[in-house]
């Protein structure tokens, strides 16, 4: 095609040179008339037949997207066509329009190729544009038509009160306030109790009362079916706690009696027995089932723990085998349980606190393992003063070490229902598992509940060589010593003080 149309404009350019400088070959004669060729010019506005006379004019095409894949691919470069060197006036503006190349110009294709990218460019943003817009009115629809639903709720639930008993409260029900609850969750535990009609109905009457803010965590007794203000008023007003009970330094799982009064001081389990008691006419687990509950054999059901669980099984009297695992502290628990539930709950608190002073890590200086320091800090928290219970935890790890008895009163008076500081020589030679008179090395069981105090003393103990001491005043003043001699010396300052009667000799 490209030489087709290169013949013709080398034909036109020959006859336009040839009509516009004629050769003459006698000056002035047509050499066409010379030659006998009377044929008159052809008219060059017109078309030769061929087709091929008249220069063609390119116009730009717009281009689908086959044709303009098919311009992208290289094609030859055709011969170089050399210009006359004059042309006439169209055939010049034909020569300006026409690519050097002699085809069609590839900027021209390239620019209907650039229209239809951005053409199709455009299409999809605006297919883009129409469908965010569609996804916006869908997602504000869903966001009217909640926001009308929420407020239809909250109008209903304004107009329509919570439900809530009318009264009078019925018997007690046991509810729960765990540390750190709020009013919601206290609210929920109240319906889920059946102690109120609803949690809306607490929950609305707790927020009106500011005393909330001084609930504590602990269990409480309040009447089922309560309307929701008397319930929030139960709660906050402190007589409907329950299961609070409150274990002192040193005391033991079962009554004592002084010697000299006959006053009873009263064991843990008679102060869980007064701490049980539920409702106007009380309902409380005595002190017998708890003595009988604590001697079951059934020790995982106690909660006594795996450290603790075959000196516990080895213990020679059942009635004493909880001793030591109900630590000193103030202690909640639920009083609807059954005696046994009772206990393991006390027992299951009371080691979680023991294991907190690092009990289970401790005993590499004195070889003791934990039951055996739960023992001597027993010992200790009834032997000695906060001050002392260092030194008094160092003889006890000294005399053991040299296999010497102890010979601690305290342990003499743990199995005596009557009891005195100062012991009798017939106390003294009572045998048994628990006095030191008597026996080398630790009791059977702890006698006592030992402070945190005495747990640390006795899980480091103070250094020092001392294997004896006393107190030799009624001020509290205890001497130590590692001299026998020396600790005679102290016995006699401390019956010449008035503190021991001289028939009963003192020693630690």
């Amino acid at each position: 095609m490209t030489d087709r149309w290169t013949r013709a404009e080398e034909r036109y350019r020959a006859r336009e040179a040839d009509r516009r400088y004629p050769r003459r070959d006698d000056w002035g004669i047509d050499a066409r008339t010379v030659r006998g060729d009377e044929r008159p010019a052809p008219d060059r506005g017109e078309w030769d037949e061929d087709g091929t006379d008249v220069i063609p004019r390119y116009e730009d095409e717009v281009y689908d997207d086959q044709v303009v894949e098919e311009a992208l691919e290289p094609e030859p470069e055709p011969e170089p066509v050399v210009a006359p060197r004059r042309i006439g006036q169209r055939a010049a503006a034909a020569e300006r329009a026409r690519p050097a190349s002699g085809r069609k110009p590839a900027g021209r294709k390239q620019s209907g190729r650039a229209k239809s990218r951005i053409a199709s460019r455009k299409a999809a943003e605006r297919k883009k544009r129409r469908r965010n817009m569609w996804v916006i009115a869908a997602v504000f629809v869903v966001l009217v038509v909640s926001a009308a639903g929420f407020a239809g709720y909250k109008l209903m639930g304004s107009l329509t009160p919570a439900e809530d008993f009318a009264g009078p409260p019925g018997a007690p029900v046991v509810v729960q306030v765990h540390s750190g609850d709020t009013a919601t969750q206290i609210a929920d535990a109240m319906h889920d109790k059946g102690v109120v009609a609803s949690s809306e109905a607490f929950y609305e009457a707790a927020v009106r009362n500011s005393a909330m803010n001084s609930v504590q965590p602990g269990f409480y007794a309040i009447g089922a079916n309560s309307p929701a203000a008397s319930a929030v008023t139960a709660l906050v007003g402190g007589k409907s706690r329950v299961g609070n009970v409150t274990v002192s330094e040193g005391r033991l799982l079962h009554d004592k009696h002084d010697y000299a009064t006959g006053g009873r001081y009263d064991g843990i389990y008679r102060k869980i027995a007064e701490a049980s008691c539920i409702g106007p006419e009380p309902r409380c687990v005595t002190y017998e089932q708890l003595d009988a509950a604590g001697a079951s054999l059934d020790l995982a059901a106690l909660g006594v723990p795996a450290w603790a669980m075959q000196s516990v099984r080895d213990c020679p009297d059942r009635t004493r085998q909880l001793e030591g695992l109900i630590a000193a502290g103030t202690w909640d628990f639920d009083p609807s349980g059954t005696p046994e539930q009772i206990l393991r709950q006390l027992v299951t608190t009371s080691v979680q606190s023991y294991e907190a002073t690092g009990l289970l890590q401790a005993g590499g200086d004195t070889k003791l393992t934990p039951y055996e320091i739960l023992v001597a800090a027993s010992l200790v928290e009834r032997e000695a003063k906060p001050q002392d219970m260092g030194k008094v935890a160092r003889v006890i790890v000294n005399r053991l070490h040299v296999d010497q008895m102890l010979q601690f009163d305290s342990t003499v008076n743990y199995t005596l229902d009557s009891t005195e500081v100062a012991t009798t020589n017939a106390d003294r030679a009572a045998k048994n598992a628990w006095n030191t008179y008597a026996m080398t090395g630790l009791p059977k069981t702890p006698i006592a509940a030992p402070s945190v105090g005495a747990l640390r003393a006795m899980e480091t103990p103070e250094p020092g060589p001392w294997l004896y001491f006393v107190t030799v005043d009624k001020n509290g003043t205890t001497r130590f010593t590692d001299s026998y001699q020396e600790h005679l010396r102290l016995v006699t300052q401390a019956q010449n003080s008035g503190i021991l009667d001289s028939s009963k000799p003192y020693g630690g």
